[in-house]
């Protein structure tokens, strides 16, 4: 693998936290993600279940985990099954884990191969009264694709009408929301490599290039520095581009004069980082450029301040809008009289920043966390606000990640990339002498 693997001890707390919660006489099972086909023999390169990789480490296809805590036999309270190696695999696709392996990097002691599952599987439901089943039920989900979770839920709910069904997803929401400090080095790993990208696109913009041609400076340093690439797929929205939320086509000139929106993060060890800057293809903003970029910069440092325990995602993205209603006034995008006769569900604000400010990063760029519960200590969010002015020919975006801390302000992850126009404008022309 490329990345420096965490120790077996980060999943083996990940696994009991979420034995702690099962109910009694239950088992849990998740798989891994399978290999998703294009066409002919292609395949698109295979990326871990999140769910299955927060509880192993195991970042290899046709992977399972089974969690017992109440099995009467000691050695079947964790048993991993792995797809079998052989000679001819080891040719063809190199090493996969062997028992050992696996239990080296996982801490479980009891290792089948997969082709083990189904008589394994059968015996232990005999023990056991529930089947926690492992649902996307993320507030953005949205697939048309069977997975091989949704294969195995179909086939058990056949094989054992008479068990009773729980629900992983709650559990891993609350679970996966908080981060351990192993997590948290390795997303500060992904913000390094983003901040070494990041550095090496003010070297190299210039008027004249295509968007693409900077993904591919991103890609370049990413690569070179263990990272898989992309957290996500990247936006570099030139002028009017920006004003297009998830613009991706990437593929316009920069001209001269432009700013441009850069929404990237690299990952690392299937951690994401995720990060905006917005910066001139000459090298200088112009003063309304400035006036506004510098509006956005005092909402983000403002709505980062405010990630503490205690405060709800409702409160928070309230209060942010009051701060950017006020940005919006003084910039003369908003009037007193827009803001006093505005609609309470769809605020003067939106006309000029319609998404939202922040959300939960780690696994999943989008990871996970309920948004109904206060924020806690350990979480990790972004904070991304924005104004977009489509008639002006440009929109603005800055973006850091940062993690909530027991007390006072968060800890901002991106803290070392540059986000001032006087540091962006310095790099820049250091890099045009």
């Amino acid at each position: 693998m490329r990345y420096q693997a965490l120790p077996a001890s980060l999943y083996r707390r990940n696994r009991q936290k979420f034995m702690d919660r099962m109910k009694p006489a239950s088992i849990a099972v998740f798989n891994s993600n399978d290999i998703y086909p294009i066409s002919a023999d292609s395949t698109l390169p295979f990326q871990q279940h999140r769910d299955i990789f927060y509880l192993t480490g195991v970042d290899q296809e046709e992977t399972i985990l089974l969690l017992f805590p109440d099995a009467p036999d000691p050695k079947n309270r964790e048993i991993l099954f792995v797809r079998e190696t052989n000679e001819h695999i080891k040719i063809w696709e190199g090493e996969k884990l062997t028992k050992e392996a696996a239990t080296a990097l996982t801490g479980i002691e009891t290792v089948y191969w997969t082709t083990e599952f189904e008589r394994v599987f059968k015996d232990l439901m005999r023990q056991a009264e529930r089947l926690y089943i492992n649902t996307n039920e993320h507030y953005r989900a949205a697939s048309e694709v069977e997975t091989r979770e949704d294969r195995f839920i179909k086939w058990a709910r056949q094989k054992f009408p008479g068990h009773k069904l729980e629900r992983s997803n709650p559990i891993l929401q609350r679970l996966r929301s908080v981060k351990e400090p192993e997590e948290i080095e390795q997303i500060q790993r992904a913000c390094n490599i983003t901040e070494a990208g990041f550095r090496r696109v003010l070297d190299k913009m210039r008027p004249g290039l295509y968007e693409y041609e900077i993904e591919a400076e991103f890609a370049h340093e990413f690569l070179r520095r263990g990272s898989k690439g992309f957290a996500y797929t990247p936006i570099i929205a030139a002028g009017a581009n920006a004003n297009v939320l998830h613009y991706i086509q990437n593929d316009q000139i920069i001209r001269d004069g432009d700013l441009v929106l850069i929404d990237v993060g690299a990952e690392y060890g299937n951690w994401s980082s995720d990060m905006t800057r917005t910066i001139p293809a000459n090298g200088r903003f112009t003063e309304r450029q400035k006036a506004v970029y510098n509006a956005v910069l005092r909402v983000k440092d403002k709505a980062a301040d405010l990630l503490r325990p205690g405060i709800t995602i409702p409160e928070y993205h309230k209060k942010v809008g009051e701060f950017m209603t006020e940005e919006l006034l003084a910039l003369g995008l908003l009037t007193d009289q827009e803001v006093k006769n505005q609609n309470p569900d769809w605020p003067a604000y939106k006309k000029y920043f319609m998404h939202g400010t922040s959300h939960h990063l780690g696994l999943d760029t989008h990871d996970y966390g309920i948004l109904e519960e206060p924020i806690r200590a350990g979480m990790v969010f972004t904070v991304e606000p924005g104004i977009y002015i489509p008639e002006e020919g440009f929109g603005i975006r800055i973006e850091d990640d940062y993690v909530v801390q027991p007390e006072g302000a968060p800890l901002n992850l991106m803290k070392n990339i540059p986000i001032t126009v006087e540091e962006i404008e310095e790099l820049m022309a250091k890099s045009k002498s």
